[in-house]
This record gives C-alpha cells, structure tokens and sequence, in this order.
C-alpha cells in the first residue's frame, strides 16, 4: 500500500503573501469605492504563526448613503479568524455563518463587467462581507480583518510580504500609513529588516524578539511592504508550543493543543537522497503562446539544476505522445544538452491525450526502486480531450499503472489558466503523493523553478510520527509531508495528559530507516501567549479535510459529512472555511458571537487576557461597552414537554436538556406526522430567537424516517428570555413546529 503525501506546507514556503488593505465597494462596475484615509497592520509573529490585524479606516465622499461590500485580498494559505466594523462609534462584530461566502460584485446585477483593477487587487482569494448599515456622506467606516497563517523558512530565512500599493483603487493621499512586526522565536533570530524603502521609527532584536515599526503621514499607498529576517542556520531541531484549555471553554473535551516547528539537521543522515525524475508537458494547441514559451523555459531550468547522480526523462503530449529517451537516462553534461535541444524543439498543437502521455511516462518507473526519490512534474492548462477523457476512469486508469509498477511515486501536478480540470488534477496529486496547484497564465515559468529547488533535495520521505505519552491525537497535517533540505515540518495536534514528551520523527533515506527524536513539553495549564493554538490547529484540520473533500464527488454522502465536518470545525473554533462565512448576527448589540475559544488571536504576545474577552483597544482586556456578562454556569435548559400549537404532527427532542455553556451539543430530533408516523425527507432547522441566547450553529440538516441530528452552540445570558424554535418539513412540504422557551 503507497502512502499518500501532501506536501502543500512545503509548497506554502515560496508562495508569497497575497494580501492588502482592505476595499469598501460600493459600485465595482464602474469603480466607486469608498475613500481609504488610513490604515494600520499589526503582525505578531510567534514560532513562525503570524496573526495579522488589519485595520482601514474609510470615509463615505458621496453625496448619498452608502451600502459597501467589504472586500479582502487574503492570502491564499490564510484563514480568516474575526471580523469587526464600527460607523459612528457603535462597533460590531461578525458572527461566522455556515454558508459559502457571496462573491458578487455591487452593480454587476445586469451582467456588467467588474472594475479590472478590482479583480486585480484583489487577487484569487478574496474575503467579502456586506456591510447592512448605511455610511452617511462624509462619515467614516473602520473595518478590522483578523487571520492567521504559518510562515515556513528556507534555509533559515523567513520573508512577509504586505501589498501596501493601493494605487490601483485610488491615489489619495492617506493621513496614516503604520506598520508593527513582532517577532518572538526560540530560535536565535540572527536578523530581522525591512526590505522596501518605508521609514523605520524603531527596530529591536535581542536574539529572541524582535520587532519593526514604520509611519508614514500624509503620503500616497504606493509601495509594498517586505519583512524578512533569518534564523541561526545551526540551530535545528524542534520547536514547541503548547497550552492546556479547560474543557468548559471548547466545544470538546481533548484538553491541550500543541504545535511544533521541525527541521532535521540533515547532516544527521547522509547525503541528499537521488532523484529519478519526469517533466510531462502539455503542448496541445491550447498551450500556444506565452505558455508553452514559460513551460519550456521552466522545463530548461530543471534540467540544468539536476543532480550528480540523477535520472531524468521528458514526456510531451498532444494528441500524440514523444519521450525524450525511451526510459530515465543518468544526468551528465550530454544528456543536458541532448535534452535542452528536445525542449526547444517543442510547439503547442493538437488535442490533450492525458491518459497516453501517463501511459508513456509512469512505466518508466519501474526500474526505480526505494532508494530514489521518484518525481513526476505535470504541466497542463486543460482537460483530457483525446484517449481517456472521463475524470472518473482516468484516475483509476493512471493509479493502476502507478501501482504496476510497484515504486512509490510522487507526482505533482500543476493547472495553469482557467480551463484546467481542478478535480482531475487533485485527485491525480493526493492518490500519488503529491499536490496539486493552480496557476495564472503568467504564473507558470517563476513558480515552477522555484518549486524544484525546493524539491531538488529530498532529506526524509514516508515520514511517520510517534509519540511516548498516551492520549495524543488528532494530528495535521495528515498524512505528514516529506521533507525537504531547508524546509520544515509544522504539526499541530491534541493532547490529554501535560508532561514531557518524546517525539520520533522517522522516515526513508536511500531505503533505510531514519529517525530523529526531539522532546517537548506539554503544558499543564493556560498559556495565555499561546491562545491561537487551537485555531491554527483547527485551521491545519480543515485543510486536510478538504483535501479529502476534493477527491470526492461533492453529491456523494461521504462528500457530505465532511463538508458537515468542516463547518461544524470552521464555526466552533472560529475560522472561516471555504464553506462558511462572516455574517452579520439580527441584533449584534444584544448578543455578539464570541469567539469560541479562549481569548481573541490577536492579542499581542505575552499579555495576559482573560479568556472570552474581546480586545479591541489593542489586548488591554477591557471588554467593549454593551458586552454581555460572562457566560454563567447556569443549570441547564430543559426542553419543555408542552405541545406545539398549529402543529401538523410532534416533535421528539433527545436529549431534554440544553447546557449553558457554548460547547457544541449535538441533539437529535424526530419528527413525527398528524398519526404518529415517522415523516419522510424530512428538514429540520434548528434557530435560536430573542436577546437571552445566542446559537452558534444554525442547523439545516436533512435526515431520513423523521430523524435528524442537529447541532448548535448555546448561550444563555442570565435574566434574559431564550426562544428556540425547531422546525421541520417533510418532502411534501408538511410542517411541524415546537418553540422552547426558557425564562
């Protein structure tokens, strides 16, 4: 049995940080947007989890109400975590809904094309949220984005890129331009400096903090910002952060998260592990242009940056296929030029036969063995269109080669332009050990070469985990990466039991067992610097679902239940997922979603902060005005036994009560028609009314013989009325209502 490896962590490393101030769009057709006047970045930046807290300040120049679409280029490996906003001094803060985010444009209702300097600034993953209150001419709107990434190094050096120009949305100049970079790192911090040509007000380092400030008044946004600092090369190992939460603060009962930064001294093993390598080209007629001209370029590249020691091989498909050689050749100076002389002659026309150019390519493999680390690189810009074309007999087909030839393989393919097969090519990467990345047009030549320098050294693959204390668990990513020379491993996971822990971190190299052991402690109680642990570990979680997601045929159950899964995560921790939303609450000021656990992921390094407080005046702990009191540990909600009036049947609630706390609760409810029958395809929904709760989840969950189960996360606030009301409908549209009501 192979074992599957997603790499993505690693592929994370050199994909910069796409990200920027934030827009208020009011029509993004024609280009009217609110005026930025201000903006402030805060990073800090703990074992290498940067949580950035971004702050505009906009002003409404119109002569009218304005009603924006707030729009974020965030980066594409981030994860949103809190969104607030305040007009007039009344602050709010948005809840995290367990629907896909709307990405339409204001204005583009009769099928105008957005504003292309938009579309350009906000990049391939941008967050939006609609703004229901009105701006009024000449008042002002300040929005703060919070969210958390991981930051990798190569060979020790750690870059954080801010797109701060704003020029393609306006050229006013802005009263405020400030940015603050905290750093705090086990690991000597030999440097740390700002690369672009922004003032610097202070810069400290002692060795394991360090920080930047720069302001700018009155000036124009037109330059990025670029961080990078270096870490002691000799200086490797792990690095560990833990923190034991009270189970009465999470929506479950494991206790403690941690998270470790590894990287191997690969001195420790020996040399750096040989490849046997295939660059398959896609050079259909579609590929015409500057794309093939990039591919071959990029082609070029990694055949002069190949190893003493490697093999090699090129495949170029079309509707027919050609190899460079009729199987791997060792790499020496004349198969280099041989083969830079293949790749010139190369020209885009014809079909895409994918499924004969993996007939060609994977064979050649089986004179491989486990001592190499066998590599495929694959360049399309689209869809099968010749040869196996169906997606779900293609994968097979190539995984059944693939298994023939019984090596372990590790193919990364990579999409380029809008029409690619994403489904295809995902699939082809995660049942082979590999990623799968998308690309733009221009994208394909830089991202390329410098995703084979990383790869270029292999130090440890299979990799596995173990650890010497029972009770540890849940562990991501999963499967584990293998490593590269320079590169790290990020792990996050849960543990019962504080202690001391040893961990062996084992693998292959050249066909023999290899095993690293570094120790950790965990922690015995609250940690309060470390309180973004349990979202960057949720965050780890939901990205390696979603690679689960992304194999299946999303009508599928099994599709299903993880999607449930990933929303269930995204809304009790509290990050954003592909599948849920920032939302605005019916009466934000009477009952605000909390963050679920433990104290806002933004508060500066090492403040204490009691948890479940808010932190807006910057981590001071001082709750805004009109926050609800704490929640009490109040005696649970009985579900009342009292009849539901205008009902066309009942409804059967297990279990009775409901507890006060905001952990999530899961509840299964049976409805039953007007003669006591179970009621078929049936929908229950589960909301939460009135100022006294608030429910985390809204549940709309379908289940069959009148049985559903529902979740949701409670709380209650003492001296206030909870309503909640459980509807159900049947496939016939039948429906039965029951209202629970707690004083």
């Amino acid at each position: 049995m192979k074992k599957g490896i997603f790499i993505c962590f690693m592929f994370c490393a050199f994909m910069r940080s796409l990200f920027g101030n934030g827009v208020g769009i009011v029509d993004g057709v024609n280009g009217v947007y609110l005026q930025l006047e201000s903006t402030q970045i805060d990073i800090n930046v703990e074992n290498q989890v940067a949580v950035v807290t971004t702050t505009q300040t906009l002003r409404n120049n119109l002569e009218s109400d304005a009603i924006i679409k707030y729009g974020f280029p965030l980066p594409e490996n981030a994860s949103a975590l809190n969104l607030s906003w305040s007009i007039g001094g009344v602050e709010q803060n948005a809840s995290i809904e367990p629907t896909p985010q709307d990405t339409t444009i204001p204005g583009t209702g009769d099928g105008e094309t957005e504003d292309p300097n938009l579309i350009t600034f906000l990049g391939e993953t941008p967050l939006f949220f609609d703004i229901e209150q009105p701006i009024k001419p000449g008042s002002t709107i300040v929005v703060t984005l919070e969210y958390a990434e991981l930051l990798s190094s190569e060979f020790g050096k750690v870059d954080f890129h801010y797109p701060n120009d704003y020029q393609l949305i306006q050229e006013n100049v802005l009263n405020i331009q400030e940015i603050k970079f905290n750093l705090s790192s086990p690991r000597t911090i030999e440097s740390v400096e700002l690369l672009s040509s922004h003032p610097v007000d202070s810069q400290t380092n002692n060795g394991n903090l360090a920080s930047i400030k720069s302001v700018l008044f009155e000036t124009i946004a037109n330059e990025n910002y670029d961080i990078r600092y270096s870490l002691n090369l000799d200086e490797l190992g792990l690095f560990g952060l833990s923190t034991l939460i009270p189970n009465e603060s999470l929506p479950d009962e494991h206790g403690g998260f941690f998270l470790f930064v590894a990287e191997p001294d690969p001195s420790d093993t020996t040399d750096v592990i040989s490849k046997v390598f295939t660059l398959i080209i896609d050079r259909s007629g579609s590929m015409s242009g500057d794309k093939i001209v990039q591919a071959k370029n990029a082609a070029a590249f990694i055949v002069n940056n190949l190893n003493e020691g490697d093999k090699f091989n090129i495949v170029d498909f079309a509707s027919d296929v050609s190899s460079f050689r009729p199987s791997h050749v060792n790499f020496t100076t004349e198969t280099q030029n041989d083969a830079l002389d293949h790749i010139a002659a190369i020209e885009a026309d014809g079909s895409t036969n994918i499924s004969g150019a993996f007939d060609v390519a994977i064979p050649q493999f089986a004179a491989a063995n486990e001592t190499t680390a066998n590599i495929i690189i694959f360049l399309t810009d689209g869809d099968a269109t010749t040869g196996i074309t169906d997606t779900q007999l293609l994968v097979p087909h190539i995984s059944d080669i693939a298994t023939a030839t019984e090596t372990n393989i590790l193919l990364f393919t990579f999409g380029i332009g809008e029409s690619v097969n994403e489904q295809l090519l995902t699939l082809l990467a995660s049942q082979n050990n590999g990623l799968a990345e998308f690309l733009g047009d221009d994208e394909l030549e830089k991202r390329i070469t410098k995703f084979f320098l990383l790869i270029n050294n292999p130090v440890l693959l299979d990799t596995e985990i173990l650890f010497s204390l029972p009770g540890i668990s849940e562990i991501y990513p999963e499967p584990l990466p293998n490593l590269f020379i320079g590169q790290q491993m990020i792990v996050s996971g849960r543990y019962l039991e504080p202690g001391d822990v040893e961990i062996a971190l084992s693998g292959t190299a050249f066909g023999n067992p290899v095993e690293f052991l570094f120790p950790l402690e965990l922690a015995d109680s609250l940690v309060e610097s470390n309180q973004f642990l349990p979202k960057i570990w949720a965050k780890q979680k939901i990205d390696s679902l979603l690679i689960k997601f992304n194999s299946l045929d999303p009508n599928l159950s099994d599709a299903e239940i993880i999607k449930q899964e990933i929303i269930d995560l995204s809304i009790a921790f509290g990050v954003v997922s592909p599948f849920t939303s920032f939302g605005q609450s019916e009466d934000d000021s009477e009952a605000p979603i909390p963050t679920p656990v433990g104290t806002p992921i933004g508060t500066p390094i090492g403040t204490p902060v009691p948890v479940g407080t808010s932190t807006p005046d910057g981590g001071s702990g001082k709750p805004p005005e009109g926050t609800p009191a704490p929640m009490p540990t109040a005696t649970p909600a009985p579900f009342p036994t009292e009849e539901p009036a205008e009902t066309l049947g009942s409804i059967e609630v297990d279990p009775e009560t409901l507890s006060a706390s905001s952990r999530l609760q899961v509840i299964t409810v049976t409805a039953l028609d007007i003669n006591g029958n179970p009621m078929q395809g049936v929908t229950v929904k589960l909301e939460a009314r009135g100022a006294g709760a608030v429910l985390g989840i809204e549940s709309n969950v379908t289940g069959i013989n009148g049985k559903a189960i529902v979740s949701g996360r409670f709380r209650f606030f003492s001296g206030r009325s909870a309503v909640f009301v459980i509807t159900a409908t049947d496939s016939d549209g039948n429906v039965v209502t029951v209202t629970i009501t707690k004083n």
